[in-house]
């Protein structure tokens, strides 16, 4: 069994669900500390016609001192709902397969979610749907594991009873693969590759939200994701 790890992104960037695809469970690290500064847990990059489009989530984060993520609240003082709705509508409103999701859209803008957490999940579960990746998502606060840093990874493979762990490229730096060779468990390494795909308003930017890529390929996205990764 392949188990992958990641914090619950905001809208994710398509090196997300590469992951997911490449794993059996992916691990949702909502039991560990929210950052203290600029995080893409609660903000990620779009694209309209002036560029990149940032949309941020506002949380409450003053005189909460270190908070899980998840126990983030949304903060929903001033405009910015409606503001991010406007924007995704506009920058999007060629999209060849916007219609497609439109309805999402909606629902999504309109559910007002008290936490973070539940936010990301709803868009993160939504894609994985409609790019047809099969992978279970486990949350870490169900598995009841405390530890930190690599040790983390090897308890939650242990708790799932995982025989490989799945991490990209970058992490070679600070995990030790005799760590989890001690455990049994083999340390795989993956590279993933930002995909070059047709997308709105000139000049292409690469990782930006998958949402960018599937109201811009629709279907093709699950094929563009297996193509652009290697071992």
């Amino acid at each position: 069994m392949i188990i992958s790890a990641n914090q619950p992104y905001f809208a994710p960037y398509p090196g997300f669900y590469t992951k997911a695809l490449l794993s059996d469970i992916l691990v949702i690290l909502d039991d560990v500390q929210f950052p203290h500064g600029t995080t893409w847990i609660s903000r990620n990059r779009f694209k309209n016609d002036q560029g990149e489009l940032w949309l941020t989530i506002p949380v409450w984060k003053k005189g909460l001192g270190e908070q899980k993520i998840n126990l983030v609240r949304i903060c929903y003082e001033g405009r910015w709902l409606h503001k991010h709705h406007e924007s995704l509508k506009s920058a999007y409103w060629n999209a060849p397969y916007l219609e497609e999701h439109l309805k999402f859209l909606e629902e999504l803008f309109a559910s007002r979610f008290e936490r973070l957490i539940d936010l990301n999940l709803a868009i993160i579960r939504y894609l994985l749907d409609r790019l047809q990746i099969q992978t279970r998502l486990v949350l870490l606060s169900e598995l009841g594991v405390t530890a930190r840093g690599a040790q983390l990874l090897i308890d939650i493979c242990q708790a799932m009873e995982a025989t490989c762990f799945l991490a990209q490229s970058p992490a070679r730096k600070y995990l030790d693969p005799e760590l989890f060779q001690q455990e049994g468990i083999e340390l795989r390494f993956f590279r993933y590759i930002p995909p070059v795909y047709p997308q709105l308003w000139g000049e292409f930017l690469a990782n930006l939200s998958t949402l960018d890529l599937v109201l811009n390929c629709g279907p093709k996205v699950r094929d563009i994701l297996m193509q652009h990764h290697r071992f």
